[in-house]
């Protein structure tokens, strides 16, 4: 539902009619948002929710009469959209391999709260998830005890259930993709520190050290309860690891460096750099976007309003 509100609202406010194709696992929020929508004022048709396979809904991406495409997914989908869209606006949200960096002044009790809440929350299904974690050799060990502790304090429950920290993933096929790459990663030498093992659709918070850049774990979208945390020597090698991605949505940093802030502010090729919080932050109004493979245009609610309109001028001469 908040997907689907970050492109209805703006597209209202702008003044486009609307048609939803929700994601075929997921319709039923969106459904329950058209019938709140419904008994406003908006003019009736002004927004219709169609659930449908994905070569039907394709026809709203070739079809001449939509004028913008808005689509969040994956990057595989997404760019192969973008290909047939031929002259139609077009706003992708693609999502990543988040990148966080954890510098020897950081304060460390905020780092492992921030970083373990924003890993595994809705069971690590979020595009901009908090993936990847490089921390200084200097405060390595303290973080990774700490990391592990908070983490293995997770309640695992129902989604209704206000006391769990993490359920089940949307289906069993994607847990086993997720088991897939863990057990990938740990053969080929990635020391699995917490969880790991499957239990039906439900995959528990998992940790990885000692990973290789080119593992699925670190060069993929988990999309799933996984994070990898590894060391490093000096800020610019942490930076060149964050970079090291096709993707770039958004980093975070923690840091009391003024320097360092800005530093990461100029060399990180990411769409928005979040100083001491995850990367995983996102406020509706702020511009929200990424580089490279995780996206092609900006959201958040001024934004998405301008992808949404046509700049036009009009010139008058003056008359006599």
């Amino acid at each position: 539902m908040n997907l689907s509100v970050h492109k209805i609202a703006p597209a209202i406010a702008s003044g486009c009619p609307i048609i939803l194709k929700p994601a075929r696992s997921s319709p039923l929020s969106a459904l329950m948002l058209a019938e709140v929508v419904n008994t406003t004022t908006l003019p009736k048709g002004g927004l219709s929710i169609l659930p449908t396979d994905r070569a039907t809904g394709n026809k709203l991406v070739t079809d001449d009469r939509i004028g913008l495409l808005s689509f969040t997914g994956s990057p595989q989908v997404g760019w192969e959209l973008k290909g047939q869209a031929d002259c139609k606006r077009i706003v992708l949200e693609l999502g990543g391999n988040a990148g966080a960096i954890v510098s020897p002044t950081a304060d460390i009790e905020l780092a492992v709260a921030k970083c373990v809440s924003e890993a595994f929350a809705h069971a690590g299904q979020v595009g901009i998830l908090t993936q990847r974690i490089y921390v200084h050799q200097s405060v390595y060990d303290e973080f990774i005890a700490r990391f592990v502790s908070a983490t293995s304090e997770l309640k695992n429950g129902h989604p209704l259930d206000s006391t769990a920290d993490i359920s089940s993933i949307i289906d069993e096929e994607n847990a086993i993709r997720v088991e897939e790459w863990v057990t990938e990663a740990v053969n080929d030498g990635a020391n699995l520190l917490l969880g790991g093992k499957r239990q039906g659709s439900y995959f528990p918070p998992t940790i990885l050290t000692q990973t290789k850049p080119a593992m699925k774990v670190c060069s993929k979208e988990v999309f799933g309860p996984v994070v990898t945390i590894e060391p490093y020597s000096n800020y610019m090698e942490a930076l060149n690891l964050i970079n090291n991605s096709e993707f770039g949505l958004q980093a975070g940093v923690f840091t009391k460096q003024i320097d360092e802030m800005n530093h990461a502010f100029t060399e990180l090729h990411v769409g928005g750099v979040i100083i001491n919080d995850v990367p995983t932050f996102r406020v509706d109004h702020m511009p929200y976007g990424g580089t490279k493979s995780s996206g092609f245009g900006r959201e958040g609610v001024k934004y998405a309003m301008l992808e949404m309109l046509e700049p036009r001028l009009l010139v008058k001469n003056r008359l006599s």
